[in-house]
């Protein structure tokens, strides 16, 4: 798949197999993800993964609990208040994998963006492989709070960017009509 098919035909999937993702397919996401630009070359990125369906189901509990609790610091999610209410939903869809992008805070000028740019090369490689992934923003808040990011081993200095789940999708997506883009051509005389 060239990269603007791959570019054109994404989708976030949220329905998978249970078909486990091999390792060997994660580390080349993963090794796609780090040829990411990055400034000044930093590659301020550290990734981690969780290959477990009970702790991720068990996971996504706890942070749909977390921010139906602090819903006031997050007025955003207010609109999902129904989805985070609803007990059988995993907000990991039932995805076999969960890669956290982490920057490397103070690595680089522009950590976080760069760990954006990784998480793009990431999902682009997941669709060529025939992968699904989906960035779960609704994870983010709670992957750094202290104490969850002691469980994971995700070290003071790394700040939890991207959690993106990775599967098999287990239907084939329609590729979706996108808005035109707003353009300003600037032309100087």
């Amino acid at each position: 798949m060239d990269v603007l098919t791959a570019i054109n035909t994404r989708r976030s999937v949220r329905s998978y197999t249970n078909k486990m993702v091999a390792k060997d397919d994660i580390l080349v996401l993963i090794n796609a993800a780090s040829q990411a630009p990055s400034a000044s070359n930093s590659q301020p990125w550290s990734f981690v993964v969780i290959q477990d369906g009970a702790y991720l189901r068990e996971l996504s509990q706890r942070i749909k609990a977390f921010l139906l609790e602090h819903l006031e610091d997050f007025p955003y999610f207010k609109q999902y208040l129904g989805w985070l209410q609803n007990e059988s939903l995993n907000i990991f869809y039932d995805a076999s994998t969960l890669v956290i992008i982490c920057a490397k805070i103070g690595q680089g000028i522009y950590p976080l963006e760069d760990c954006n740019l990784a998480a793009e090369n990431l999902m682009l490689a997941a669709h060529a492989k025939g992968l699904g992934a989906c960035w779960i923003g609704f994870a983010r808040e709670f992957l750094n709070l202290p104490d969850m990011k002691q469980e994971l081993g995700i070290a003071d200095n790394l700040y939890a960017v991207a959690p993106i789940i990775i599967g098999y999708p287990d239907k084939e997506l329609a590729v979706l009509n996108k808005k035109q883009p707003e353009i300003n051509w600037v032309q100087l005389k």
